[in-house]
């Protein structure tokens, strides 16, 4: 499993997920430009709101046997 995955909902927004080193994981949404998605997803990763772990859960359930970092 990759350590970080994106995915565009809109044009201009992404969602981020990421794992932790010790087998965690949290996610992020934000706004981008929505101009090249296969480098603005790591601004989202850096700058991005977190997101509830109900809707993390929905849009990455690959993630879901990690442990949600608070």
């Amino acid at each position: 499993m990759p350590k970080h995955q994106w995915k565009a909902l809109a044009s201009t927004v992404i969602v981020v997920a990421c794992e932790g080193d010790v087998k965690d994981w949290t996610a992020y949404i934000g706004g981008v430009a929505g101009k090249n998605h296969e480098t603005e997803w790591k601004d989202v990763l850096q700058w991005g709101a977190k997101l509830p772990q109900n809707i993390a859960e929905i849009l990455f359930p690959e993630f879901k046997h990690l442990k949600w970092r608070d």
